[in-house]
């Protein structure tokens, strides 16, 4: 298989949004229990070696986690004392997926009050394995260029991380200095940082793409010039763009994803100082 296999959002945008919309469930599940973290890490979701994970939740002196598995296409729920049920994905409505992952848990006996999102609906999706497959290989192979990134850094970074809510895999770079007008107490936005990231295509882009941002962004980044083949985004937000359609005709896709983001961090941090 090659590590960057076709990916266009218009032949699996169904199946991309009922996953989007089962990631927003475990999420929310996982932010009703974990404790706060800074710029709210305590939102995401993170890989793991099949697919994506709450990671470990504390309950009543239980531990438990709730994981999409892409490769057996199944929502799995695991207990700390070996317990685990799984129930297929199959392109279910978010109602039923969320009533069905409750039942789960409670087949463990992992009991709280958990409501469902005032945002689910029992409008039935999609769930094509073969584009499954696909995603999570190219997410797989992401994951790893922003590991090798990520341990090139000296400063502060995050925890590579699934965004329920916009459903991008990123990480954020802290140059370790306060945004300027900003209260240090602010956890959310006094940071001086850069995010590095993977989106499978959204309302302002209607194509997978890489992207990286800047806060507060240096006027003078958008002057500067980006590796051939990606550009800069303006409207609703700003940030340097390679489309993952253009990435993956070079000969080595991961390398030259890892120049993008080395060269759009040397520009940016440069002038953010």
């Amino acid at each position: 298989m090659q590590h960057f296999p076709i990916l266009g959002l218009s032949e699996w945008r169904a199946t991309r949004d009922s996953l989007h919309q089962y990631a927003r469930i475990n999420g929310a599940i996982r932010q009703s229990l974990a404790p706060a973290r800074k710029h709210s890490w305590h939102l995401a979701l993170r890989a793991a070696a099949t697919g994506i994970t709450t990671g470990p939740l504390q309950l009543d002196g239980r531990t438990f986690s709730l994981s999409l598995d892409f490769a057996r296409h199944q929502q799995v729920v695991t207990a700390s004392d070996g317990g685990r049920v799984s129930f297929p994905l199959r392109g279910q409505s978010v109602t039923a997926f969320f009533g069905t992952t409750v039942k789960a848990m409670r087949t463990l006996d992992i009991r709280h009050r958990w409501l469902l999102p005032d945002w689910a609906d029992d409008e039935p999706g999609a769930y094509d394995p073969d584009a499954v497959a696909r995603y999570w290989q190219v997410t797989t192979q992401v994951h790893a260029v922003l590991g090798r990134f990520q341990s090139e850094l000296r400063e502060e970074t995050s925890p590579v991380q699934l965004w329920p809510h916009h459903f991008d895999l990123a990480m954020n770079w802290f140059s370790g200095r306060r945004a300027p007008d900003t209260d240090l107490a602010d956890a959310q936005d006094a940071d001086e940082q850069m995010t590095f990231g993977f989106s499978t295509g959204d309302a302002a882009i209607d194509a997978p793409y890489f992207y990286v941002t800047a806060y507060p962004t240096p006027e003078a980044w958008l002057d500067s010039d980006l590796l051939t083949g990606a550009s800069w985004h303006r409207e609703g937000w700003t940030g340097a763009v390679y489309r993952y359609a253009d990435l993956i005709r070079d000969d080595d896709p991961m390398a030259r994803l890892l120049e993008f983001f080395r060269a759009t961090h040397a520009s940016g941090s440069a002038l953010m100082q």
